[in-house]
This record gives C-alpha cells, sequence and structure tokens, in this order.
C-alpha cells in the first residue's frame, strides 16, 4: 500500500473515532499513524525471518511512540490506537479490521504457553484504557472491553466484559455500531447485585416488622380472651 493511499484511509479512520481532530495533517502527528507504518515495515522483515532488524524497527517505534507493537503480530485494516502511551501488542497476537485500543492496553499472554500466546481480537472490537487481556484465546466480534478490566478467558461475540476478573454481559446478539462504542455506558453486574440485595432486605425487613405487628396483635388478642 502506498503512503498517500495509507494516510487518507487513517485519516478516515481516525476521523471517524476521534472527534478531536479537526484537520488531514494532524493525522501525522498521531502515534497510531506512526506506529502502523513503522509495524508494517517491521512485520514484512519478520515474515522475511529478518529478526534482529524486525525488532530494532519496532522498538525504535516503540521508544519514540509509547506503543510496542511486536512485528510478528497479524493486524487488519483499521486499527486505531487512541493516545497509545502504555500499549502492549504481544507477538502471536492476532487483531481483526476496525479495532480500536485506548492507553494502557495490553495484549500479553500469561508467561506459561507456548507457541500461540496471545489473545485474538476479531472485527470491530473496542479494548478501553488500562484493560489487560491475557492468554491464548479470542474475543469474539463487536464486544467491548470495559475499562480497567482483566480478561482471563473467551468473550462471545457481541459482549461487554467488565471487572477484574472480567465478567461477561450479554448484549442479546445486537451488533455493536461505532455510535455506541464508548467507554463510559458499560453494564456494571457488581452494581446491579448490590442493588438487587438491597432490594430484596428492605423486602424482608418490612415482612418482619409485618409479621412483629401480627404477632403484637394476636397477643393482644388472647390477653382480652383471658380477661
Amino acid at each position: 500500500m502506498g503512503f498517500f493511499k495509507y494516510f487518507k484511509e487513517e485519516f478516515q479512520v481516525i476521523q471517524e473515532r476521534d472527534p478531536a481532530i479537526h484537520s488531514p495533517l494532524e493525522v501525522l502527528l498521531y502515534p497510531s499513524f506512526r506506529v502502523m507504518l513503522k509495524y508494517r515495515r517491521a512485520h514484512k522483515l519478520y515474515l522475511k525471518k529478518h529478526y534482529f532488524l524486525a525488532r530494532w524497527i519496532s522498538q525504535r517505534a516503540a521508544r519514540k511512540t509509547g506503543i510496542e507493537i511486536h512485528p510478528g503480530a497479524v493486524i487488519g485494516k483499521g486499527l486505531f490506537i487512541d493516545h497509545g502511551a502504555g500499549v502492549i501488542i504481544g507477538e502471536t497476537a492476532v487483531i481483526g479490521d476496525n479495532v480500536t485500543l485506548y492507553q494502557g492496553v495490553t495484549l500479553g499472554g500469561t508467561g506459561k504457553e507456548t507457541g500461540k500466546r496471545h489473545p485474538t481480537l476479531c472485527d470491530n472490537v473496542m479494548v478501553s484504557a488500562g484493560a489487560k487481556i491475557l492468554g491464548s484465546f479470542t474475543i469474539g466480534e463487536n464486544s467491548k472491553i470495559g475499562a480497567g478490566s482483566v480478561v482471563l478467558r473467551e468473550v462471545p461475540p457481541n459482549c461487554t466484559v467488565v471487572g477484574v476478573p472480567g465478567r461477561i454481559v450479554k448484549r442479546n446478539d445486537v451488533r455493536v455500531t461505532w455510535n455506541t462504542m464508548d467507554q463510559i455506558h458499560l453494564p456494571d453486574p457488581v452494581f446491579d447485585d448490590i442493588e438487587t440485595l438491597k432490594h430484596e432486605n428492605t423486602e424482608l425487613t418490612n415482612r418482619v416488622l409485618e409479621l412483629e405487628r401480627e404477632l403484637k396483635f394476636m397477643k393482644k388478642e388472647n390477653k382480652d380472651e383471658v380477661l
């Protein structure tokens, strides 16, 4: 792919997902744009088994952008890394098309695996700030990973994951569109459970009070009968 074609595609991707961009030239300042140029070059060298040169290019890019992408990773079209500081993508990670990663995201291994050690992200996945996805498993298409989540097992398509460790909240198989791909409006299953417990506790308390009133009334009736 030529530079100008890549530049045009990147501008369209960034314009679609980052309201902070105002002109095409700003694309040149985005760490995501610069690191992906270096990654494509390093990946070609990696495939040709020029491992040292590939790593040399990727490490220079990491120092300049704060984004570390191993040249062995397989990345599709339309990847957008917003801000990017602290993003790490491991050697055997596979990323589909139109994926969005925010700062501090790690696509890593557990340290106990060989071969395929890193996660696979299918198309249209969004991983929010600070999330960690660790291990060789798949995040299904259109899924969202909430900020700060630690995901340790497979996620089906069209799901949202929140918490530590990550918990899956089904989205009824409704496709997630880019208009809803934000980091704020995420479900909180822990909060929902607490609210349910509070509601049940209130109902239980009211029932106990009601039984106490009935017991007092019965005692009073028995006392009146004795008299």
